[in-house]
């Protein structure tokens, strides 16, 4: 997946990716998720489950999304994966039932039995097969593809039985097949109407896609033919609506059921309301400042790192996200594997960064401009970087945009600086280098800096192909410190998801990614 454009980090993780999970609401104690059920008032089954949504989707189709806030809307809901990622973050059976690496370039999958798409298509290897060609296939143009470069060939062993053969060994598979990138697509769908799905996705899962008004709502309706346990409502009706404290407001109002993204503005509101409970989850991404280093004056290092010298952290952390999240000093949360943790960050020195600016020919410093979504909290830290980079002589222009017009506009290159952030969504350090840093994925797969240097790109390749696990550690260190020498993004801080429930909401829970995990949910 791609730029989160998330929200914050709080709780513990290790580096096996297994998550803890915390909500508080009202005056009560913190709990992994919403569930209010008592032994006297049993869940009940059915309804319209109503959840505000903070953005639209953008694309529907997982080849083709480019950010997890438009995955929310169908992964684990319509689309599913070979295996998946249970509360603890540790691999579960999902349409693969099992699974074992024959050598270092072979895994062998065992597909579910009596498993149908939502088209009515069977689900068999070759719907295996067909979603990974697919996404490969230079025609189709996938920006996903890169995620799957290391797959030389799809074998049909029999109908229930595939082998992934690679190119080389990569240690992280099982982390990309249990994301939104994993999904298995409708081999009918594929066949007939492909170029359909960024509007009308066919998976496996315990939802079915319904309708889709753009900018307005999004419905899925309960799978009545789902292989697993089915859901407890009978539809989910997604509300796009913007504006923070309106959908808080539609809580409180009982006019929904679950608001994600809940701005740190709100926490405090949320805490306090006898009629909401907040649902945290540590997440795997950061928070940064990044640069078009294609652009003047940016292209230069020295200007990058004056940036670097006069931004203060952690007045941020504190001031705009009200310490939720922590301080970061790479683009890999700590909970990732591969981050490593004996970083220095630059130290806050205007003088520093004054002489910078001089030695790069800007002594009195010079105008340029930062784009960023529409988010509160992201509009308050353009205001503070405005603010403390004009100490050292930079006019920041500030440019908000609504969050498709921003992801259109830094995908395309069209940025000086920019607000933004990545949303791991495997948890494997893999997924950050070769998405954010790779030369191959400047744009929309991630490398909205632009940035392109070869020695980076040969060690993220050999990180993807080493097997020993310290090895692997090694890789992605050196290349963190070459990233935090040469400031492509600065990052600010490390993510935490944030959603407040109704409290007749229960069995909700956030996954690390940020993912709203609906199919246990029930509306009392």
């Amino acid at each position: 997946m791609k730029k989160t454009r998330m929200v914050g980090s709080l709780l513990a993780l290790t580096l096996t990716v297994s998550v803890a999970l915390t909500g508080c609401g009202g005056a009560s104690s913190e709990q992994s998720s919403s569930t209010n059920t008592t032994a006297a008032e049993a869940p009940k089954e059915g309804g319209t489950l109503i959840v505000a949504r903070k953005a639209d989707a953008n694309n529907l189709d997982p080849h083709f999304i480019s950010n997890i806030p438009s995955a929310n809307y169908v992964y684990g809901k319509v689309y599913e994966s070979l295996v998946s990622r249970d509360k603890n973050g540790e691999y579960k059976p999902t349409l693969a039932t099992e699974w074992k690496q024959l050598d270092d370039l072979t895994w062998e999958f065992k597909l579910r039995e009596g498993v149908t798409f939502h088209d009515g298509t069977p689900f068999t290897a070759d719907a295996v097969k067909k979603t990974f060609e697919r996404v490969l296939d230079p025609k189709v143009a996938s920006p996903r593809a890169s995620n799957f470069s290391m797959i030389k060939e799809i074998k049909i062993v029999d109908d229930k039985t595939v082998h992934f053969v690679l190119e080389y060994p990569f240690a992280p598979l099982l982390s990309i097949l249990a994301s939104s990138e994993g999904s298995i697509i409708s081999p009918k769908a594929i066949a007939e109407h492909s170029d359909t799905l960024a509007k009308q996705p066919v998976g496996t899962g315990p939802f079915k896609f319904a309708s889709w008004a753009p900018g307005q709502d999004m419905k899925l309706a309960k799978n009545d033919t789902y292989w697993g346990e089915k859901p407890k409502v009978d539809e989910v009706l997604y509300k796009v609506v913007p504006e923070d404290t309106t959908r808080v407001a539609m809580i409180e109002a009982g006019e929904a059921h679950i608001g994600d993204q809940l701005p740190v503005t709100e926490v405090e509101r949320a805490q306090a309301s006898p009629g909401m409970n907040m649902v945290r989850a540590e997440g795997l991404g950061v928070d940064y400042i990044g640069f078009n280093v294609q652009k003047k004056p940016f292209d230069d290092v020295r200007v990058r790192q004056a940036v670097a010298h006069a931004i203060e952290k952690q007045a941020i952390v504190q001031g705009v996200y009200n310490n939720v999240g922590t301080q970061a000093v790479s683009s890999m949360s700590p909970k990732v594997i591969g981050y490593n943790p004996n970083l220095q960050d630059y130290s806050y020195d205007v003088n520093a960064a004054k002489a910078l600016l001089a030695e790069a020919g800007y002594p009195n410093g010079f105008k340029t401009s930062i784009v960023t979504d529409d988010r509160k909290e992201r509009m308050n830290v353009a205001e503070v970087i405005q603010s403390q980079l004009k100490g050292i002589g930079i006019d920041l222009e500030i440019k908000v945009m609504e969050y498709g017009a921003y992801l259109e506009h830094t995908d395309n290159g069209e940025h000086a600086m920019f607000i933004g952030g990545w949303g791991n969504a495997t948890g494997d350090g893999d997924y950050n280098q070769y998405n954010v840093f790779h030369s191959t994925s400047k744009g929309s797969a991630g490398n909205m800096a632009f940035y392109n240097n070869p020695e980076v790109d040969k060690l993220i390749e050999e990180g993807r192909r080493e097997k020993d696990a310290q090895k692997r550690n090694e890789i992605y260190a050196k290349l963190q410190e070459i990233e935090l020498k040469e400031v492509p993004i600065l990052p600010i801080r490390t993510i935490d998801h944030v959603a407040v429930t109704s409290k007749n909401v229960n069995g909700f829970w956030l996954s690390p990614v940020g993912y709203l995990m609906l199919d246990e949910v029930s509306i009392n």
